[in-house]
């Protein structure tokens, strides 16, 4: 049978691309023995808890809000279903919001001209796998034209914070926020 042998390659979706990524992700998480870590207390004013005090954001440029990880946690059970009730007004008061919130870039196997990624709350824990905080992690979308470069540095991301749910082929959710970047730094 003539081209039994080969595979027709297409270009990934962006939803498609980022669902690969998280699913890698998970799939390292799994294989490593990597799940969730007790969050140390930062010395910022926290408390401990599964869900953080928020740090309440500031408006530090023109029509921009700076926010935390700490901003968008809420309480939910390890390993219970996530419902949009779930979330607080003052996380669903964010969507539409232009802001700036700083975390790390989880590395994928493409280095330079990210388009998409996903931003976690820290890189010294493992933000995947079962029972992993569905709050610690935003998939960020570059404005077309736009894009950044992986740094194992911290970065600030700006943007346009939306709440969009995505939902791995196991029908579990594998995050919920979503950023529509403008700017990396």
């Amino acid at each position: 049978m003539k081209g039994a042998c080969c595979t027709i390659l297409k270009t990934p979706s962006p939803a498609e691309a980022v669902t690969g990524w998280l699913v890698g992700a998970c799939l390292v998480a799994a294989i490593t023995g990597c799940g969730p870590a007790e969050q140390p207390t930062p010395s910022t004013g926290f408390t401990t808890g599964t869900a953080r005090q928020p740090t309440g954001d500031r408006v530090t440029a023109p029509g921009i809000r700076d926010i935390s990880f700490d901003d968008i946690t809420f309480e939910m059970e390890q390993g219970a279903a996530f419902s949009r009730e779930l979330l607080p007004e003052r996380v669903t008061d964010l969507a539409g919001s232009h802001i700036r919130i700083r975390g790390y870039i989880l590395p994928s196997f493409q280095q330079s001209g990210l388009t998409q990624f996903v931003l976690v709350r820290d890189n010294m824990e493992c933000c995947f796998g079962p029972g992993a905080a569905l709050y610690d992690c935003i998939v960020v979308s570059m404005q077309p034209g736009r894009s950044t470069d992986f740094s194992v540095r911290p970065v600030a991301v700006t943007g346009v914070f939306r709440l969009k749910e995505l939902i791995g082929p196991d029908g579990k959710h594998l995050a919920i926020y979503a950023l529509d970047g403008e700017e990396v730094r």
